[in-house]
Order: C-alpha cells, then sequence, then structure tokens
C-alpha cells in the first residue's frame, strides 16, 4: 500500500486514468481519455473542472497530453497540447440569464495543476481501536471484564429494586413487610371484595403498574444481553491467548510423529494427514468457539475442548513414533491378515 502511495504521489500518475472512464479521484474534477501509451501519454483528452462554476462545468478537451508532478510535489501538472477550454460565465446570484456569455479559448499547450492533497495518507488514530477487546493484552482483559461485570451487577440492581418496590406486600399497620404471602388468583370473588366505587381504579391501578414494570424491562433487556454477550467475549478472547500457543504445541506433536511413522509416500502422504488433523481441529474450534458466544456451553471449555479431544491421540501417535511403531505402514496389515486368515483355515 505504501509503495503505491509512493508511485501515486512520485512516478506513475497517469496509471490513475483508465481509458474510456471518467475518473473522480481528484476532488472536483472528472478525467478521461480515450487512450493511452505504455510511457504514461494520454489522448483525446476530456477534463471537467466543477470547481467554483456553480453548477455549471469547466470543460477543457485537448488531444494529447501527459501527468508530472511539481518540484514541491504539492501539486499534478496536466501538460495538455492543441486544446480548447469552454467556459459559461454564470450570473452572481445564480439566475439563468439567456444572454451569459460563453468563452471558447483555444491553446497550444497548457498546465492545469491540481492539488495532491487528495493521495496524502491520513493515519488513523492509534487510540481508536486501543479499546477493542482483540486488542488487548491478559490484564487488559481482565480489567474490561471486571468493569463489564460491575456494570451488569448495577443493572441487575436497579432492576431488582424496581421490580422490588411493585411486589412488596403492603400493611397498614407496619408498612411494607417481607412476609411470605401464597401468591392469589384474581377472580370474580376477589373483584367482588373490592368496593363497587373502588373496583374500577383498582383494575386501573393493577394495569398501569404491569405496563410499568413490562416497559422497564423491555428498556434493560438489550442492554442486558449486550454486557452479557461482552462478558463472554472478553472470556473467549482470555482464553484464545493461550489456546493459540497450546494448540501450536499440540499440532506439532500430531505433525512431527506423522512424519516419522509414515514411511511410504514421501512428505506428501504425512502432510495430508497432518492437514486433516488440523481441519478437525479448526473445525471444532469453530464450532465451539460459535457455541460459546451464544452462551450454550462455557467459554473456557468451549475454547479448550479441541485441545481436550486431539491432545490424546497426540500422546498416542508420539508414543508410537518413539517405539518406531508401524502404524500407517499397509505391508503390516496386510500380513496380519494374511495370517488371521491362514489360522482360521487351520482351525
Amino acid at each position: 500500500f505504501y509503495s503505491l502511495m509512493f508511485d501515486v504521489r512520485n512516478k506513475k500518475l497517469a496509471f490513475l486514468i483508465k481509458p474510456g472512464v471518467f475518473n473522480n479521484s481528484i476532488p472536483d474534477y472528472s478525467i478521461r481519455v480515450d487512450s493511452k501509451d505504455e510511457d504514461g501519454k494520454m489522448y483525446g483528452i476530456m477534463i471537467y473542472d466543477h470547481k467554483g462554476t456553480n453548477g455549471i462545468p469547466k470543460v477543457i478537451l485537448a488531444k494529447e497530453g501527459e501527468m508530472k508532478k511539481s518540484k514541491d510535489g504539492v501539486y499534478l501538472v496536466f501538460n495538455l497540447k492543441n486544446g480548447v477550454t469552454y467556459e459559461e460565465q454564470s450570473n452572481s446570484n445564480g439566475v439563468y440569464n439567456p444572454r451569459q456569455i460563453l468563452s471558447r479559448t483555444r491553446f497550444k499547450e497548457t498546465e492545469p495543476k491540481f492539488d495532491m492533497k487528495s493521495f496524502d495518507l491520513q493515519k488513523t488514530d492509534q487510540n481508536a481501536f486501543g479499546n477493542s477487546t482483540v486488542m488487548l493484552n491478559l490484564k487488559g482483559i481482565v480489567k474490561k471484564r471486571d468493569s463489564l461485570t460491575k456494570q451488569m451487577d448495577t443493572l441487575n440492581r436497579n432492576t431488582a429494586r424496581t421490580l422490588g418496590n411493585n411486589f412488596k406486600q403492603n400493611n397498614l399497620a407496619a408498612g411494607y413487610t417481607k412476609l411470605k404471602v401464597v401468591p392469589k388468583k384474581i377472580d370474580n370473588v376477589m373483584l367482588k371484595s373490592i368496593p363497587n366505587g373502588s373496583r374500577l381504579a383498582s383494575i386501573q391501578n393493577a394495569s398501569n403498574t404491569v405496563s410499568v414494570i413490562t416497559q422497564s424491562l423491555s428498556n434493560g433487556a438489550p442492554r442486558q444481553e449486550d454486557l452479557n454477550g461482552e462478558i463472554i467475549f472478553t472470556s473467549v478472547e482470555y482464553q484464545r491467548k493461550f489456546t493459540l500457543a497450546a494448540s501450536c504445541i499440540l499440532l506439532f506433536f500430531i505433525g512431527a510423529p506423522l512424519g516419522a511413522i509414515i514411511r511410504k509416500g514421501g512428505m506428501g502422504l504425512p502432510v495430508v494427514i497432518a492437514i486433516c488433523f488440523f481441519l478437525i481441529y479448526h473445525i471444532v474450534t469453530t464450532v465451539a468457539e460459535k457455541s460459546a458466544r451464544e452462551g450454550s456451553i462455557n467459554p473456557v471449555f468451549g475454547m479448550w475442548i479441541a485441545f481436550i479431544l486431539l491432545t490424546p491421540l497426540a500422546v498416542f501417535l508420539t508414543y508410537k513414533a518413539t517405539v518406531d511403531s508401524a502404524l500407517f505402514d499397509v505391508n503390516y496389515y496386510k500380513q496380519f491378515f494374511i495370517k488371521l486368515f491362514k489360522i482360521k483355515q487351520r482351525s
């Protein structure tokens, strides 16, 4: 990318323009050429200048031309030859005037300049992604997870307080009480126990209370889901710091013994089998990580399940390689089945 930017600003300026296509890379200008040669020389040039023309573009036509940069490197100079410039002078108030002037200027050679600031590399602030969980180290992830956990606890306490204020039993003598009362089903008998004058108001108050509680829970649910997802994600990324290193060691102890055990087929067969084991590891890791992010399984278990499943295989292959086992030797199994078949025939 940086070499491309260097070429644009210093050498290969003509590559910006493709024949037969209007190019808008330079702000306020549209450039089109019919053809160009390998040296960067262009033919059939058309330039629309939309800069400061009140909507009426200035048109420059030229038979040939080439691009170069100014000595200070600030401007892009377009050396044009044998052309004409069309410019329509609009009124200052923007009202169309049928008698406004259209000027046409022919030239043998001209050099319009274009500001190259649009090609400057705009470097993004390094702190823009500094708080991203993926970019944090172990200490930063732990700190962020603790912060998210505190926010979750605060949200849960506020929700419990809001619900508790609406579900406490009101005792006229002792105020609010913590006595556990068996829930009662609202039926006609209970409604009839309320005086006729207060029955409608009681039902309306109960309905309003339920609406307030429902609205409160609906407002807090999305934030709670977001916090829970972020907490799970921090746990996943924390474990990833260890599983990446562990997976390298695990796959080494799978691939290296395969190269020692498989004697036929050169290097190709061990590599193919090792790739198969890697695909198994990758698929299990991907599925388990997705399940962990969705909250279906524990993040720690989800990130380590592939390592746990393939560790016995790595130990087994390493052991077989140390004892010089013929685990993948086809002739060994062929002789084994031949002997087994002969034993059955004798019996």
